[in-house]
Parts: C-alpha cells; structure tokens; sequence
C-alpha cells in the first residue's frame, strides 16, 4: 500500500468535489444497464457509487425504490417504512427520489420530524422499537448512506423488518428487479412530486432523536459515565449523528464535548486518508488525525463514520485504537459487567477479525461463533439474545441491552464510543489500558490488510475454492491446523480462504470492485512472523491461480 504524502493532512481546497456538478450529474446521466459497473449492485452494505461514474444516478434510486415496494408487497411487509439519510452530497436528492416513488405506491413513510439526518442504528432502533410484540403491520426500513465513503458517492441500503442488513436473498432479488426496471426506462413506476409527497396522507413525520436518546441508558451506564465526570470529545466527522449528541449530553449531563459540529458535504474539514482521498473513516489513523492530536485533552474521544455505524475510539496512553483491540476489549469487560445477559449468550465475530477475540472469548467461558464478512450474519442471534456481541474489524459491532434483549441489529458506533467512556468512568482505565493489560496476558498479536494483483478470472477462483485445492501443510514455520472456505460458526462460505496455525493466520477474499485481492493476516510472534505469513499467503495463492488455470487448458 502506497501511502499518498498528503495523507493525515487538512484536505486542500482545489481537490474538493464540485457538489452542484454532481447533483447535476445524478438528475442528467442515464446508466446503461449493458455496462456492469453501471448496473444496481448490492454489496455488503446495499448499492454504493457516484454520480460522475453513472453508477448512483437518479434511475437506480427510483429503480430500487419501486423493486424494494414490490419486495414488500411480495413479502406480506405493510407496516410503515423507516427513511432516513446521511449528509454525503447524494443524499438529499436520492431521498427525494426515494419518497417520490414511495409515495406513489402508497408506502407509510416515516422520516425526521425536521427533515434531519439519521443515523444507521437509529433506523434500526425504530424498526425495532415499532415491531416489538407485533406480529403484523410489520416495520422496515431504507438508509441512504454510502457509509465511509468519499463525498463523491452515494448509497442505499434496505433494512428488512429484523431491523439489520437484508440478506443476500433479498438484496439479489431487489438488484435484479431494479435492474429490469432501468432497463424499461422506469416505464409504469408511479411517482408523486416531492412537494406533494412530503405532504402525502402516507408520510409522516417522526422524532428519531428523541426515541433513540431516550433509550440510551438501556444499553450503556450513562449515569456511571455522568457520576465519574469522564471527559468525552466526540467529533462525528460531519455525518449524521452531528444532532444527536448535544440532546444526549444534555439529557444525561455527561461530561462530553463536540469537537465539530459542521455539516459540509465536500467534508473540507477532514485530513485526507491514506490514499490522498476524503473518506470519513473512523479506523483510519490519517482521516482520524484531527481528533488524535487532541488525545490529551479527554480522558477518551471518539468519531463515528458518516451513517454512524463504525466507531474509531483514541485514548491518551494510546492514540487511535486498532479496531480489532477495542472489540477485544469491548468483549472482555461487557461480559464481565453485563449481569442480566443470557448465560449462554456467545460472542460473535467475522472471519477476519482477530483471534485476540477468540482466547479473550475462551477465558470468558463463553462460545464464539465466526462468520463471513457481513453485519447481516449477527442478526439472528442478536435478536434471540444467543449472542451478546456481534463485531466486525473493519470498526463495526452492537450489542444487548442491559437487560439481555435487542438493541439493534446494525451496527451502532453510537453506543461502543459512549462505551469507552464506561468502562473508563467502572475501571479507571481507558480502553488502551485495558488492551495493554489482555496482551499481558495472551500476547500482543501483529494484523495488518494488504492488497495483492488479481484478474477477474483469478478474483473467481478464488472466491469458490475448496480447501483441498491447497496443498500446504505448513504456515511461517507452523503447522496448518485449519483450511477454511466455509465459516467455522455457520458453515456459510466465506468467499475465499482462510489458513489456521497456532500462531497465525492468513484469509484471502477477492475484492468486488478492483483487480485485487484482499490479504488478512495476524501473528502473535511479531512483526517478521507477519510479514513470513503474507509472502507465504501470495505464494500459495499463486499456486492456486497457476493450478486451477492449467486445469482450464
């Protein structure tokens, strides 16, 4: 990975996007469905891209709109639709889009009382909250958010009536529905004016803010937090929950300050990232630059990304913590301090996260379930309470309330930054104390995500191998004691590869949008160890490619 010497640095003014030009762009280019790239995709995390690219253009939004009121209806969902948006250029006109077409099939919308931003878990809270003890007129949900992403995109995302990310099921029938649609040119979607589809009988306004600030106390010790008088900094990177915070701090007269209130759709106010490009990425020690140079002025400070879903948490003894050391953290002293959850409830982790979670998890004497990449793999199992914690290493995780029930089933950087500042306020330690004390313990692992060339072809292959296709019985010097394709917690493929030895382990997933692939590696014996682990992770992978081509001929 190239590091841009810009990176960490305010972003300088004449790289800053054109918003007019953009919006221009998303009302007067057409995709043409026969270029893939300018087909809906859904990912991980709904469809995403920009407006310059005709890849999020005003045909997909009212295309996956109208397929989205379609999958309603095919699924018997008629209760009302939770809307909301986060402060990306793109937003605004996709969600006049959105209501347009939701409006013209006669959808209950409910969107900010103040035509706001909201937050990705606070969509999910909502739907949650309404569908509680019912059994019909279910909720759902749509967020308009490209998360983290540069000011160039968009993106939008359906929340089913589980309240979390739809599953791959559901995602491939709206993308092939919506792109059917652009390809008849729209014809026959009904569309009511936005004017008149604000004042619908079928829209209505609800008070986002209040329902989730309300709640808060339920999920993180609030009062724990007020009582200790821990100094908070939070800066939400100029994203959605931008208004959340001063009614939380004011309801809960904790401690904290906002350290940015600004809402500026170039997002100027931002160091760039490593690459040279404005991304709002809480993880990322080059975008976080701003808020770590304040470290000493807070007991704990926290960001959280454009949609508020991930959370980048920096402490005084350690700067920004790595994501992966703060999950294990977050485990470690939730389950030591979450008395009423379920005494079977497990941890849940991806593929890719750290195996620090797994032996904090065995000293806790509870189950880890690891699962592909992918919030939607929690889902279940926070519902039902047979998980207490779900998380990702890419700075993403939610877990119960006090109490042993569902919060929410996306995931919520709200509530794991306010829990930094409890567990700082119960233990006298911050978060990087705490991870400083759990490798004394089991080792101060090495992890790092690196990018290797790949073909398309090579991208296929490795993302339907079978673990006898690798011939290796040894890693860096180690035994393999596992080769993965599918995931250890519910047999669900991975997508790629993941190698196991005592010490180590390296995963390899195809990128879905560059010709690279995606390298994971961690050691628990250094440095050399992890880098031993990555050229012998290229290697093997490149015995695959080699094997499996020849095969072909």
């Amino acid at each position: 990975m190239n590091i841009s010497p810009l990176a960490g640095k305010p972003a300088d003014p004449a790289t800053l996007v054109n918003v007019p030009r953009l919006v221009t762009a998303y009302y007067s280019e057409r995709p043409d469905t026969a270029i893939p790239s300018q087909c809906v995709a859904f990912g991980t995390s709904g469809h995403r891209g920009s407006a310059f690219d005709s890849a999020f253009n005003e045909y997909h939004i009212v295309a996956i709109t109208q397929a989205i009121c379609v999958y309603r209806k095919s699924q018997g969902i008629d209760g009302p639709l939770f809307l909301g948006m986060d402060t990306h250029a793109l937003s605004e006109p996709a969600f006049a889009s959105a209501i347009e077409v939701l409006a013209g099939n006669g959808v209950e919308v409910m969107i900010d009382r103040n035509r706001g931003y909201t937050p990705t878990p606070v969509i999910s809270h909502a739907i949650l909250t309404y569908n509680r003890g019912r059994k019909s007129k279910l909720a759902d949900g749509i967020v308009i958010t490209p998360s983290h992403n540069p000011p160039t995109d968009g993106g939008f995302k359906y929340n089913p009536p589980h309240g979390g990310p739809a599953d791959s099921k559901a995602t491939k029938w709206i993308e092939d529905q919506a792109n059917v649609l652009m390809g008849a040119n729209l014809l026959g979607i009904p569309r009511v004016p936005m004017t008149k589809a604000l004042e619908a009988p079928t829209t209505h306004r609800y008070d986002f803010i209040e329902n989730y600030a309300a709640d808060l106390n339920n999920v993180v010790d609030l009062d724990a937090i007020r009582t200790a008088g821990v100094r908070i900094g939070i800066d939400p990177l100029g994203g959605a929950s931008v208004d959340y915070w001063g009614p939380i701090i004011e309801r809960y007269r904790i401690n904290a300050t906002l350290i940015n209130d600004s809402v500026d759709p170039t997002f100027r106010f931002m160091c760039v990232d490593w690459d040279g490009k404005i991304r709002m990425d809480c993880s990322s020690p080059y975008a976080m630059a701003g808020l770590v140079s304040m470290r000493d002025r807070f007991d704990v400070a926290f960001a959280n990304d454009t949609d508020a879903d991930r959370h980048g948490i920096v402490t005084p003894t350690s700067g920004l913590l790595n994501p992966n050391h703060y999950l294990a953290v977050a485990i470690s002293y939730l389950f030591a301090n979450r008395q009423n959850w379920p005494v079977n409830a497990a941890v849940g982790k991806t593929v890719v996260s750290s195996s620090m979670i797994d032996r904090v998890t065995a000293k806790l004497g509870r189950r880890l379930i690891e699962v592909p990449v992918g919030f939607k793999w929690f889902v279940d199992g926070l519902i039902d309470g047979s998980l207490g914690f779900g998380g990702e290493e890419s700075a993403g995780a939610s877990f119960l309330r006090t109490d042993g029930n569902v919060w929410t089933t996306d995931k919520d950087g709200i509530i794991l930054g306010l829990l930094a500042a409890e567990m700082t306020a119960k233990t006298g330690r911050d978060p990087g104390e705490l991870y400083s004390a759990i490798t004394r313990e089991f080792g101060a692992p090495e992890y790092e995500r690196i990018d290797a060339p790949a073909n398309a072809r090579q991208k296929a292959i490795l993302a339907k191998l079978s673990p006898g296709q690798v011939q290796a019985a040894e890693l860096a010097g180690e035994k393999i004691t596992a080769t993965l394709t599918v995931a250890p917690g519910n047999n669900a493929p991975i997508g790629g590869l993941k190698v196991v030895t005592q010490n180590g382990w390296f995963a390899a997933r195809p990128s879905g949008t560059e010709e690279v692939y995606k390298i994971y590696a961690e050691s628990f014996r250094g440095i050399d160890h992890l880098r031993l682990i990555q050229q012998e992770a290229q290697a093997l992978i490149n015995r695959v490619f080699e094997r499996n081509l020849n095969d072909r001929h």
